[in-house]
C-alpha cells in the first residue's frame, strides 16, 4: 500500500493522459466517422443514394484500415503522425494513430446502427416531401441516437486497451503505467491495483453510456 501511495502522483498523471487520449480520439472519430458511416449507409446498394462502385471502394478501404493491428498501424503511419503534430513521440502523437484506427471502426458501427432504422419511417418522411438532409437529421439520427451512443461507448472501452500500446512511443496512460511499474519493476501490488482501476473505469464508462442510451431510446 505504501508503494501505491508513493506512486499516486504518477497514477493521477497516467489517468489524465488516458482521458486526454480518449477525449480527443473519440472527438475526431465522431467528427469523421459519423459522416463517413452515414455516407456508407446512403450509397450502399438498395439505399437512397445507392452508388455501388463508390461504396465498394470505400467499403474495401474501411476494411483495410480496420484489419491493421494497432501496433503495426502506429508504426506504419509515423511519417503521417510527424506531419500532423510534428513528432512521433508523446501523448499527443499517439492520438493520431488512435484516431486513424477509431474513425473507420466508428464509421462501420454508425452504418450498422443506421441500417437498423425502420425503413417505413424513412419512406414516410420521403412521402411527406423531406429532402435528404432532413431525412438524415430528423429521421435517421433521431431514430438511431441510442445506438450511436452505445457504439461510442463500445469504441471508448475498446480504445482504453489500445491506449496501453501508447507506452511504446512515450504516450503514457494508465495501461502503460501498469506495464512499467507493475510488470517491468516486478511490483504485483501495483499491477493489481492498476487493473482494478482500469476495470472500474470501464464499468463507469459502460454505465454512463448505457444510461444515456436508455434515455435516448424511443422504444423504452
Amino acid at each position: 500500500m505504501a508503494t501505491i501511495l508513493e506512486l499516486s502522483p504518477q497514477i493521477v498523471t497516467a489517468f489524465g493522459q488516458t482521458f486526454y487520449m480518449l477525449i480527443f480520439t473519440l472527438g475526431i472519430a465522431a467528427l469523421l466517422g459519423i459522416p463517413l458511416g452515414t455516407y456508407l449507409y446512403l450509397i450502399r446498394p438498395g439505399s437512397m443514394l445507392q452508388k455501388p462502385r463508390i461504396y465498394l471502394v470505400l467499403d474495401i478501404l474501411v476494411n483495410i484500415v480496420r484489419s491493421f493491428p494497432f501496433l503495426v498501424l502506429m508504426v506504419a503511419i509515423i511519417p503521417f503522425t510527424r506531419l500532423i503534430v510534428g513528432t512521433s513521440l508523446g501523448t499527443t502523437a499517439v492520438i493520431v494513430p488512435l484516431a486513424v484506427s477509431a474513425t473507420p471502426d466508428f464509421a462501420r458501427l454508425i452504418e450498422q446502427v443506421l441500417l437498423e432504422v425502420d425503413r417505413g419511417v424513412i419512406e414516410m418522411a420521403e412521402a411527406a416531401g423531406a429532402n435528404i438532409f432532413q431525412i438524415i437529421w430528423k429521421v435517421l439520427y433521431r431514430e438511431a441516437r441510442s445506438g450511436m451512443v452505445s457504439s461510442a461507448t463500445l469504441l471508448c472501452v475498446s480504445f482504453i486497451s489500445y491506449s496501453t500500446v501508447a507506452g511504446l512511443v512515450g504516450g503514457g496512460g494508465i495501461g502503460d503505467f501498469a506495464i512499467r511499474y507493475g510488470y517491468y519493476r516486478y511490483q504485483p501490488e501495483v499491477m493489481a491495483f492498476t487493473v482494478i482501476l482500469i476495470i472500474l473505469l470501464v464499468q463507469i464508462i459502460q454505465t454512463i453510456g448505457r444510461v444515456i442510451a436508455q434515455k435516448l431510446d424511443k422504444r423504452i
